[in-house]
């Protein structure tokens, strides 16, 4: 039942109060005409109130109980009544825009766009599927003229094209499976997407809200109050639709309208911000983290020089934040993106931005660990000396122990850095401080690692710095093996003294366990200051 519709008929009883149920379908006849943008008028319910109310006054006396008056019309079902004016606007299909002259095309276009306002139930295939189809067929036409551009829209035709849009896109988006079954566990990559069973109306009512945003004929200072911040907050919450088709057409019409409507981007720029912040600090779920980003890559791309405060807080806040969340391989490609696009504009970033990487570096999860390094590639790439500089001891920490993953691909992905040939330049001025760093990961992955294929990668990188400077390289190993020694010689007062601890224990008698344990006590004690020692050195 089509909310429109209810509202006359209600009105119409309410207005009428006793009258007869003639009065009735004269009101509910106004409002179906109205509604196809006929030529009804409110009053003209009035007339025929009036007329029914003044015909049964007319009529003579009443009969007697029981007996029919035959003067009197026959009372019928509310609920068939409604019915009949909601299928009469269907009835009789209004004309094609090209069968009727230039100077009616516009009410003709307004008529349609009232016809368009009707919903249907997707959900049962066979339910109104005639009007389903004239409904369709409409909204084609309606696209095919806003986008011919034949006349200029006036303010009364935009507040009927917005009410239009708002009555068939801002609708409660459907539960996700997860969350129907009730389950915990939620992983969007395995979950399959509930598609939108409106879409056959839905994609053309979005196709016609992209025409309208783009038209030359849509004036952006009147439609700014129709398109205003209440209806972007709207479109905005369509993104967490799990069609992805939704999202696409999502995404090119917000982009358009920030494009067009200058007046609204700091407005969507902020709202986007709370989406993430919700996303980042409350819910981690959202299906369109990935569009709003995309969108994001071009307005980044659009910053002028230098950057605004607003916007570098944007990349803090926001942008570095969300490599925290589980999911994050749904839209790392377009937020390293828009990480890169901030660096490439200002690359006195590269220290904060890399900071910030390491800082929500993941600690057990491997696959994210390589999607971090390709960034970190990506944004090295973009670092100039001096920022690199800043940064590069914690960095190459960090790579040292990717380096030393016993997963393959985190230690194949960090060992191909070395293919990149500014990077190699970047650590060839720097040697003297990045080889310490990483020498023991090298040897270990040399000598020892299971994967084959990392175990070559990893002497070709030995080679490249013995290449670069053999003496610091040979200073490299002689520590190397220093170290190893003094670690060996560790282990090996470590186990004595549990031996003797052992010994101790079986031994037991008068002060004997005291004693041993006591003695094996100073021991370790010993042995871990000589570490600390060998750490500060």
């Amino acid at each position: 039942m089509l909310q429109s519709v209810k509202k006359t008929f209600a009105g119409g009883r309410k207005k009428q109060g006793k009258s007869d149920a003639a009065s009735h379908d004269a009101g509910n006849a106004a409002a179906a005409a109205a509604a196809t943008g006929g030529i009804a008028r409110a009053g003209s319910g009035k007339a025929a109130s009036g007329g029914g109310a003044n015909a049964g006054k007319a009529g003579g006396p009443h009969p007697p109980p029981g007996v029919a008056n035959p003067t009197a019309p026959v009372r019928r079902d509310p609920n068939e009544v409604i019915a009949q004016a909601n299928a009469s606007p269907f009835a009789e299909p209004l004309p094609l825009f090209r069968d009727v002259g230039p100077q009616e095309k516009q009410a003709l276009f307004i008529r349609k766009l009232h016809l368009c306002t009707y919903l249907f139930d997707f959900n049962d295939p066979m339910k109104n599927v005639k009007e389903k189809e004239i409904k369709r067929q409409t909204l084609l036409e309606l696209v095919d003229y806003v986008n011919s551009g034949t006349g200029k829209f006036n303010e009364a035709v935009f507040e009927d094209i917005t009410r239009m849009l708002e009555i068939n896109l801002f609708r409660p988006l459907p539960p996700s499976a997860h969350e129907m079954s009730g389950s915990e566990s939620f992983d969007p990559e395995e979950e399959e997407p509930t598609m939108e069973a409106a879409w056959p109306h839905l994609q053309i009512v979005y196709e016609f809200l992209l025409r309208y945003v783009v038209s030359n004929e849509t004036d952006a200072k009147v439609a700014k109050r129709y398109v205003d911040q209440k209806f972007i907050l709207k479109l905005l919450n369509l993104f967490d639709s799990e069609d992805p088709r939704e999202r696409d057409y999502l995404k090119t019409i917000l982009h358009r309208i920030y494009g067009k409507f200058m007046v609204h981007r700091p407005f969507i720029r902020k709202a986007i911000n709370n989406i993430f912040y919700r996303f980042i600090y409350e819910s981690e779920r959202h299906n369109g983290v990935a569009e709003l980003l995309e969108i994001l890559g071009s307005i980044i791309n659009g910053f002028a020089l230098p950057l605004k405060e607003e916007h570098k807080l944007f990349l803090v806040r926001a942008l570095i934040p969300l490599h925290k969340p589980k999911c994050v391989s749904m839209y790392h490609q377009q937020l390293s993106y828009c990480i890169t696009q901030f660096v490439e504009k200002d690359p006195k970033l590269a220290d904060l931005v890399l900071r910030g990487l390491l800082k929500f570096w993941p600690l057990t999860n491997s696959q994210k660990e390589v999607l971090f390094l390709g960034e970190l590639e990506e944004i090295l790439e973009l670092t100039q000396a001096p920022e690199f500089q800043m940064v590069m001891t914690p960095l190459f920490q960090q790579v040292a122990r990717c380096l030393s993953s016993s997963h393959f691909q985190v230690a194949e992905r960090t060992l191909f850095l070395w293919n990149n040939d500014y990077i190699v330049t970047l650590v060839a001025q720097n040697r003297a401080t990045i080889l310490p760093l990483i020498f023991a990961a090298l040897e270990r992955n040399a000598r020892s690692h299971w994967n084959q294929a990392v175990n070559g990668l990893t002497i070709n990188v030995r080679k490249m710095f013995l290449e670069m400077d053999q003496a610091l390289y040979d200073d490299c190993q002689r520590q190397f093996l220093e170290d190893e020694g003094r670690a060996a010689d560790v282990e090996e007062l470590r186990a004595a003294t549990w031996q003797r601890l052992e010994e101790a224990a079986v031994a037991g008698g008068a002060g004997g366990p005291g004693v041993g344990l006591q003695s094996g006590m100073d021991v370790d004690r010993e042995n871990r200051s000589q570490d600390y020692g060998n750490n500060l050195e």
